[in-house]
């Protein structure tokens, strides 16, 4: 499954990683809402599919924090 495999790299990056990961993730965002307001953005759902994904990102490394 797509969600298992993206969790399981997750979970074997450094505090680091994750960070840029994060960073990277919520320039898309913005990126994606912006477009959205322009009426640039053909796949709507992408910005739903990276909000989660942030949130994925947050829950690794708060569970690497309190490990």
């Amino acid at each position: 499954m797509k969600t298992r495999d993206f969790v399981e790299d997750l979970k074997s990056k450094s505090a680091a990683e994750l960070n840029n990961e994060l960073v990277a993730a919520k320039k898309e965002l913005f990126n994606l809402r912006f477009q959205n307001a322009t009426n640039q953005l053909d796949n709507t759902s992408r910005i739903k599919e990276v909000r989660r994904n942030i949130a994925r990102i947050q829950t690794v490394i708060s569970e690497q924090a309190r490990a």
